[in-house]
């Protein structure tokens, strides 16, 4: 069982940056690929970004190519998402999630291809 902690969200400036961490209880979070999504209120949890394993190959959502990054630190269990140039329109709780099984008919921006999700954290942007 994969235990996630969301942590770093909070309020900030349009244009501004922040990183979220998300840390795992497991050992063998190396194992694991992870991603991070987002909901807005009313809105369907959409998907952000997803690092492999090793975080040599990454992936986002078009609407955070070139401000947002995703990594990893395997040693600290933890995995980040850097979010740059930042804009009301993000303004969203922030979950991560861990992905333990692989198939190519679910590919990263679905939820479903995740096992594990943590309680999510609040990202406030302000115009």
């Amino acid at each position: 069982q994969v235990q996630l902690v969301e942590s770093g969200g909070g309020l900030v400036q349009a244009g501004g940056s922040l990183r979220l961490s998300c840390a795992a209880s497991e050992r063998t979070f190396s194992n694991y690929a992870m991603g991070w999504f987002r909901q807005a209120p009313g809105m369907e949890r959409e998907f952000v970004a997803a690092i492999t394993q090793s975080g040599r190959r990454t992936y986002y959502a078009d609407s955070v190519k070139g401000r947002f990054t995703i990594s990893r630190d395997n040693a600290k269990n933890t995995v980040y998402l850097q979010m740059s140039s930042l804009k009301v329109e993000d303004t969203a709780l922030f979950y991560c999630a861990a992905r333990t099984k692989y198939s190519t008919g679910i590919t990263w921006p679905r939820d479903e291809a995740y096992d594990y999700w943590g309680q999510g954290t609040q990202v406030t942007v302000s115009s």
